[in-house]
């Protein structure tokens, strides 16, 4: 199998690699070069907002493409336009962010998505720009297109910090501030599952959008950050707090507090969706234990900080304003 991955090699990018490298498929990526791709890979540099940012991909054939794109989805519309003919199949890590917010609890793919288009560039807000790369792919490839809408991604090498924040503040051991309530169900994709699904799926040449996350519950706050507890082996004190106290404090949820989020609409949005449709398709989930341990062994293994994406501001509470609550 001849794959080629656009986009990136850090983290979404990474998993997909590795998977594919150790099923035995030769792996090509175009990526701008700041980090090296993993050994094995035959890398390719190219900038897909510049001009001529295709070039290295004038010549050669593919079995498949896997795309990890999130910006501006003119990218995607070029890249789809240059490969055509020259690919068998086209796999886009999209985002369930490409729903029209609010949605009801347990909505599916045929859920409403939000308003887009293929030709913007520039700056464009997350959903639409997801979107808009979405409609390029299905106006360009049709059922040879498959939308892989993924949730909440957390393992190792994760640049966002979500995980690895709470990992490094329950090290640090002490009272912490727990987000209730603590049986709250969570969803979220370890990025090897993701990876792993997405290659089975693009060698399957699946088509057409699948939410591609674990099950509403696979694991619960309290299961995950229990899970960080044992993992780090700290002697960390987990005080769950009442999401009235922490929202009536001004602590943003999801920022603030990775992860979480308080009961209600936004909760329902990112946290209950249905995943029937990956699960017949072959969807699997680790269990949190495995995915807390291996990032944690992971950021030990790169000296304790995690890699931040540009791109993203930083997670986590203020410790000063975490005592505050505590108090």
């Amino acid at each position: 199998m001849r794959l080629l991955l656009l986009g990136g090699t850090n983290f979404v990018g990474r998993a997909l690699a590795e998977d594919a490298l150790a099923r035995g498929w030769e792996v090509t990526a175009l990526n701008r070069g700041s980090r090296p791709a993993p050994e094995g890979v035959r890398a390719l540099t190219g900038d897909r907002t510049a001009e001529g940012g295709l070039a290295a991909l004038a010549a050669g054939e593919w079995d498949a493409v896997v795309d990890t794109w999130s910006w501006a989805p003119a990218a995607v519309r070029d890249s789809a336009r240059a490969l055509e003919g020259r690919v068998g199949h086209y796999t886009y890590i999209s985002s369930r962010s490409v729903y029209d917010y609010p949605t009801s609890a347990g909505a599916d793919e045929s859920a409403p998505v939000v308003d887009s288009s293929p030709d913007l560039t520039g700056e464009v807000p997350y959903a639409e720009a997801k979107r808009g790369a979405e409609l390029a792919l299905e106006a360009r490839y049709g059922g040879r297109a498959l939308l892989v809408r993924a949730g909440l991604i957390l393992g190792p090498y994760e640049d966002i910090g979500r995980l690895p924040w709470w990992l490094d503040r329950i090290a640090r051991g002490g009272p912490v501030l727990a987000p209730g309530p603590r049986e709250q169900a969570l969803q979220y994709i370890d990025v090897r599952d993701l990876a792993r699904w997405t290659l089975d799926a693009t060698k399957a040449r699946l088509g057409g959008p699948y939410n591609v996350v674990s099950p509403s519950g696979h694991a619960t706050m309290g299961e995950l950050l229990d899970a960080c507890v044992r993992a780090t082996g700290s002697d960390a004190e987990l005080r769950w707090t009442a999401p009235e106290k922490i929202l009536a404090a001004g602590v943003a949820p999801w920022t603030e507090l990775p992860i979480w989020l308080a009961p209600g609409d936004l909760y329902d949005f990112l946290h209950t969706g249905s995943v029937a449709r990956a699960e017949a398709a072959g969807l699997r989930c680790r269990p949190v234990a495995e995915t807390v341990e291996d990032t944690w062994a992971w950021l030990r293994s790169i000296g304790g900080t995690a890699p931040q994406r540009a791109d993203r501001p930083a997670v986590g509470l203020d410790p000063r304003r975490e005592a505050e609550l505590l108090a």
